[in-house]
């Protein structure tokens, strides 16, 4: 899922989404209702009018705040008190008011407020942090009142067994439409990332959305996906393409490189975008060394593409039961290059 934090994909319009393939676009709470208000977006329509993608959209409770602004936050039962970081101001965000602000934001899937302990927490802290987010989900659900809308729970719990087991099992009693594996990859190792993943994940309703928070490399996502995960988000690709990379099935190709610049040929031979058909590496790597907006924009394109052609891909071999094999080999080419 493309992550588009302010009510935009950086650099990408609706239609340039639709052309690549892209399913559900992410908006960010925390940052939507700071600037420009619930108030604009709900008088325009909601997100969807608003920004113009006429396709299903997610948006997070500003939980990742908690974890990403640790240090101007102070976290209570009643909720999170923030300084704002455009003007410093003191914001109060409880499990209520962050349930109304995605209501009023109009997303087809919103996500209960929760803490996102770093890794290094102690297992004192991440205990009594799951207790307080299942509190936070049961006071989301109860305050929820939209019927169009499908409200997430979030599971927490670090990287201990039997509190992620505990906090599973509080969140699927509440009872939700999806859930969402929270409180990893934030820093831990990728092999605990992952030897926690496949604890959890099974235990996860199975006729239910399975999302997993914040992954977007490609080996990452299909490690997950081999693991029962259904949805993912992060900003890696957009990020990249601002950085001059492009993410290719032969790894990373960086195009502030030297060996770029007079290369002719295209900047991916196996993709269809416009970046990789109308324009040749040499001037895509010119366009990012001069930091020109127009080589952001290619190579966003092209990532976003690459991403999402991925999970098309996995999509289609897990249907004709070939994903094992095929992921495998994926893999072995991508870190071999």
């Amino acid at each position: 899922m493309p992550v588009g934090t302010k009510g935009t994909v950086k650099g990408l319009t609706p239609g340039d989404l639709r052309s690549v393939g892209a399913g559900i676009v992410l908006g960010n709470t925390y940052h939507l209702y700071l600037r420009p208000g619930t108030d604009l977006v709900r008088e325009a329509g909601g997100l969807h009018a608003f920004t113009g993608w006429h396709g299903p959209m997610l948006t997070d409770s500003g939980g990742y705040q908690v974890f990403s602004l640790a240090e101007t936050r102070r976290i209570s039962e009643k909720g999170v008190e923030f300084a704002s970081v455009y003007d410093g101001s003191l914001q109060v965000f409880t499990p209520e008011l962050t349930t109304k602000v995605q209501e009023d934001l109009g997303a087809d899937i919103t996500m209960v407020l929760d803490e996102c302990p770093p890794a290094n927490a102690s297992r004192e802290y991440h205990a009594e942090s799951l207790r307080r987010t299942a509190r936070w989900a049961e006071r989301c659900k109860e305050a929820h009142g939209r019927w169009d809308q499908a409200l997430f729970g979030i599971v927490q719990g670090g990287l201990y067994p039997d509190l992620r087991e505990e906090s599973l099992s509080r969140t699927v009693e509440i009872g939700f439409p999806g859930y969402a594996v929270g409180g990893l990859s934030v820093g831990e190792p990728r092999e605990e990332m992952l030897e926690s993943l496949s604890l959890t994940a099974p235990m996860l309703p199975a006729d239910k959305p399975r999302y997993f928070m914040g992954i977007g490399d490609p080996v990452g996502i299909l490690e997950v996906i081999a693991l029962g995960v259904d949805m993912f988000d992060c900003v890696l690709p957009t990020r990249l393409a601002r950085h001059g990379a492009a993410m290719t099935a032969r790894g990373r190709i960086n195009l502030r490189n030297a060996k770029h610049r007079r290369d002719l040929g295209p900047l991916d031979p196996e993709c269809s975008c416009e970046a990789c058909t109308g324009y040749s590496r040499a001037y895509l790597a010119h366009l990012v060394r001069e930091d020109e907006l127009l080589g952001h924009r290619l190579l966003t394109l092209h990532n976003v593409r690459f991403t999402v052609e991925l999970c098309r891909r996995a999509r289609e071999e897990i249907l004709v039961g070939g994903f094992e094999e095929w992921s495998r080999a994926w893999m072995t080419r991508y870190t071999s290059t």
